[in-house]
């Protein structure tokens, strides 16, 4: 019952399968040695080829760029050898990303999409035939992938895409009507994954969505470059479809499956949005602690008072948690846990909205000069907003880590309903569910694989883990399957579960890192766990408090109000 696949599924149960972070997960020797090579090349490339102003000032990724990225074997890091791919890990893949974002975001965000989001579908769900045809050329960079699923009427709701793939006359094939919209390299991309409203011709006439791989040459016409905010240099367009010929051999995965396509391939993407976004931040935090050293005011440096103090350690707590929950779950990737999709949604919606603070504090210490164009902290922080909507909103994102979260718990109270209904029948169920209650009763699940330098810390999680299954179990009761609807209670949910996974990944990488460097060595790992802790341990205990004592139907009359009225109403003339 409390035996989850996941991590953080097991957390809405009450119990800590610690034997899932611990120990800290690191490659091997040979990767290790083999991911610093590339990097160093990496570092050397982008020094003499990416200008980050110019891509944001020109609007476009030069191809000497593009063509660098292709001889350094980047557009194939993860493709194994056996398809022309360098074989790397998900936790190689993603720091490679996490430097390319250091340097410019629109270069790094162009190799996400086509690795995290076009080849990873291939890789996923192709066929043998398909992964022979296309993998090749996607990891030498000769062909970029694209991955179409949003519409100009269809955003987060995946499901509500008007796209149609109609079966052809010879039956041998579809063909596609319906316009994509925001298509990461959509200018340059040579294969879309396109997702479309089929028919399943099996007595049943209810559309479905099915995945398709569609070339450029098939008939796909895109659009120009979009204005945009930010990630300027990134090739973000339309892409049309109109009476486009796709044969039957290019279904990715199967017919009418294609929503479990797209929401397993956006579990990849996710990851390597968090290390870009964690790149970002270290280039930010990079340009605060100069400009902090460097700025003289009052006759010192501004790096001596005490609030630019308060903004550069919570920029690196808060960069240091993120890395820890981004290269946790990579770990998971690469161990093949089956499901990782809360924690690569936690690390997208924690990553995006760190760098977006990051970002405001980074234009804060730079002051004036860093609102000007053309310094790094201004185009960062435009670059750096639309991660919050990429790859699912974090408000939708919110929901579906609560609601996912929740729904292991909700079908054992359902199941034990059921049972007590039929106590012969289900005397095992409710002996598991009296037993997994007295634990919960008797003390909380204990983290024992910790380090006892980090008790404290250690206690704070384990007793909020407690705190979520309580509460998860009390709202469950109380709003039964009306919980679908109440996303104040969800966001509450969802906040206390990336709070807990983030304090479990910095407690198992520091844990590791006392056990290499011992606890002097481990000083500043040891530093920022308590930093983080002492403030997701604020978070949890409003968290908490707000189940049972909130506002929550005040703020709604207020939203309701505001509706009716189309606009703020008030004037003081």
């Amino acid at each position: 019952m409390a035996n989850e696949r996941s991590f953080t599924k097991a957390l809405f149960h009450g119990a800590i399968p610690e034997e899932m972070v611990f120990p800290w997960p690191e490659p091997g020797k040979d990767e290790r040695e083999n991911t610093a090579l590339l990097l160093e090349g990496v570092r050397s490339f982008a020094a003499r080829e990416i200008d980050a102003a110019r891509i944001d000032r020109e609007a476009e990724i030069p191809p000497a760029v593009l063509q660098g990225m292709r001889d350094l074997g980047l557009f194939g890091l993860h493709i194994p050898h056996e398809y022309g791919g360098r074989g790397l890990s998900a936790t190689a893949s993603a720091r490679v990303v996490q430097e390319l974002a250091f340097h410019d975001a629109s270069v790094a965000t162009t190799l996400a999409a086509h690795l995290s989001l076009g080849v990873a579908g291939v890789m996923a769900f192709g066929t043998e035939a398909q992964k022979k045809k296309y993998l090749p050329s996607l990891a030498s960079g000769e062909r970029i992938a694209a991955f179409a699923l949003s519409e100009p009427g269809t955003g987060s709701d995946a499901s509500a895409i008007q796209t149609r793939a109609e079966r052809n006359g010879a039956g041998e094939g579809f063909v596609l009507h319906g316009t994509k919209q925001w298509v990461t390299n959509g200018g340059i991309a040579d294969l879309f994954t396109v997702f479309a409203r089929t028919t399943v011709h099996n007595g049943q006439s209810k559309p479905r969505i099915t995945c398709l791989l569609v070339e450029r040459e098939d008939g796909v016409k895109t659009g120009a470059q979009q204005l945009r905010m930010g990630l300027r240099g990134a090739s973000i367009t339309e892409a049309s479809m109109d009476g486009v010929t796709v044969p039957a051999g290019r279904v990715l995965g199967e017919e009418a499956r294609g929503f479990k396509v797209a929401m397993e391939v956006l579990n990849t993407g996710r990851l390597s949005l968090a290390a870009g976004c964690l790149g970002a931040c270290k280039k930010l935090i990079a340009l605060s602690v100069q400009r902090a050293l460097d700025r003289k005011a009052f006759g010192r440096s501004i790096g001596e008072f005490g609030m630019i103090k308060d903004k550069i350690a919570r920029m690196m707590t808060e960069a240091f948690a993120l890395e820890s929950m981004t290269y946790l779950t990579t770990g998971l990737v690469d161990a093949r846990v089956p499901d990782f999709s809360l924690e690569s949604a936690i690390s997208k919606v924690y990553g995006s909205e760190v760098l977006w603070r990051v970002a405001g504090e980074a234009m804060q210490i730079a002051a004036g000069s860093g609102y000007m164009q053309g310094h790094p902290s201004e185009r960062i922080l435009r670059d750096a907003r639309v991660n919050m909507i990429f790859e699912g909103t974090n408000e939708i994102l919110r929901a579906f880590i609560a609601l996912s979260g929740m729904q292991g718990p909700g079908r054992t109270l359902s199941e034990v309903g059921r049972a007590m209904r039929e106590p012969i029948k289900g005397f095992g169920l409710l002996s598991d569910f009296a037993l997994l209650k007295a634990r919960t009763v008797l003390g909380r699940e204990r983290l024992n694989r910790a380090h006892p330098t980090l008790r404290r810390e250690t206690v704070i999680f384990e007793e909020y883990v407690g705190m979520l299954s309580k509460n998860v179990d009390k709202v469950l009761r109380r709003h039964g399957k009306d919980i679908a609807e109440m996303q104040y209670t969800q966001r509450r949910v969802a906040d206390m579960a990336i709070d807990l996974f983030g304090l479990a990944a910095c407690l198992a990488r520091t844990s590791r890192a006392i056990e290499r460097k011992g606890e002097e060595g481990a000083r500043r790992e040891v530093e920022l766990t308590a930093a983080f802790a002492n403030g997701a341990e604020k978070r949890l205990q409003v968290n908490v408090a707000a189940f049972d004592n909130n506002d929550d139907e005040l703020l709604k009359g207020i939203a309701a109000q505001a509706y009716q009225d189309g606009a703020y109403p008030f004037d003081v003339v």
